[in-house]
């Protein structure tokens, strides 16, 4: 067999993980008992919706002793008000001293940053029993609900509420080695160029079927993965029927066509541990080519990278009895 090039359609699948555009963990911002559950899990939510009610009476409280806090704190500045107008006549019939209406003046300035301080507790204590109804902070689908009702909760806890996932749209995330995406950078000129050309990509579900909408390249990671040497690539797909799941995983399928290809049927190689070889003819004899391959989808043959040129005669049958060296008289050589 001679070697020759050809364009080959490809298709190469790596492993997923299927995120919602936004999942947010709903963490309660003050301590308290559930008192009641407005949603279900997978129930579709708006932005502000009331999710659960944590106990409201201690808010309650708290909220109406800062306002009578607030009612103490504004007669005080009255009373130091009053007191500074009085002084402030007898000082001005030179009865008292300058020192005593310092004094008056002082009250009234204690007396107002009193009534601020009583103002701010107000604020908080309101804002705390605003915060016992946890509220969806985005439009979303709302994930479990581990915490029933009289359930205990509280902003340190370590497990969230429940996670809130925007799911109109969903992304893929997948990596690629950095010699693939090399490649990647080599036929399409730059990255911001693979990311608008590269054709659209398939997604394969953990049961082995294709979801019926392809996705786009939106992302690709700027950093190699020191430990993997791999690159994170983010694929974009519609959603509007909810038919993914935040949290699953799957397969992105990249399709495309190598324009130059060396295609080598397998039975026309070897391998031996972790190396494919083929055998060329060298002035009739037998000379190992050690190959570097893409595997082709349809699993009959390899798509040679390294190793054989255009041009190679390329020993096809009874390869695995061949010799390094090996007298050969090719026969029926064909392209």
């Amino acid at each position: 067999m001679v070697v020759s090039s050809r364009a080959v359609e490809f298709q190469e699948s790596y492993s997923a993980s299927i995120r919602g555009r936004q999942d947010v963990d709903i963490v309660p911002q003050v301590s308290g008992r559930i008192t009641r559950l407005c949603v279900k899990e997978g129930e579709q939510v708006k932005t502000g919706q009331v999710l659960a009610v944590i106990d409201q009476v201690p808010y309650q409280a708290a909220l109406r002793t800062a306002q009578a806090n607030v009612s103490a704190a504004q007669a005080k500045v009255e009373t130091a008000r009053i007191e500074l107008q009085g002084k402030q006549a007898l000082f001005d019939e030179k009865v008292i001293s300058d020192y005593e209406l310092s004094l008056a003046r002082n009250g009234l300035a204690v007396a107002l940053a009193e009534l601020e301080q009583a103002k701010a507790q107000e604020t908080d204590a309101r804002n705390n029993l605003s915060y016992t109804e946890i509220k969806s902070p985005s439009n979303g689908v709302v994930g479990t609900l581990p915490f029933r009702i009289g359930a205990l909760v509280s902003p340190g806890m370590t497990q969230p509420f429940t996670v809130v996932s925007d799911n109109a749209e969903m992304y893929a995330y997948f990596s690629v080695s950095e010699n693939k995406l090399r490649q990647f950078r080599t036929q399409y000129g730059s990255i911001d160029k693979m990311i608008s050309q590269m054709p659209e990509v398939g997604l394969q579900l953990n049961d082995g079927t294709f979801y019926g909408r392809k996705g786009r390249i939106e992302t690709v990671s700027g950093v190699v993965n020191a430990t993997t040497g791999a690159v994170q690539i983010k694929a974009r797909f519609p959603n509007p029927d909810r038919e993914l799941l935040s949290g699953t995983i799957g397969n992105i399928v990249l399709q495309g066509v190598d324009a130059d290809a060396i295609l080598l049927p397998k039975t026309a190689t070897v391998e031996l541990q972790d190396k494919i070889i083929a055998y060329r003819l060298r002035n009739g004899k037998a000379e190992a080519a050690y190959l570097t391959v893409d595997r082709l989808n349809d699993g009959n043959h390899f798509v040679v990278k390294q190793g054989v040129s255009v041009g190679d005669t390329i020993i096809t049958e009874g390869v695995g009895l061949v010799k390094e060296g090996m007298i050969v008289t090719p026969k029926n050589v064909t392209p």
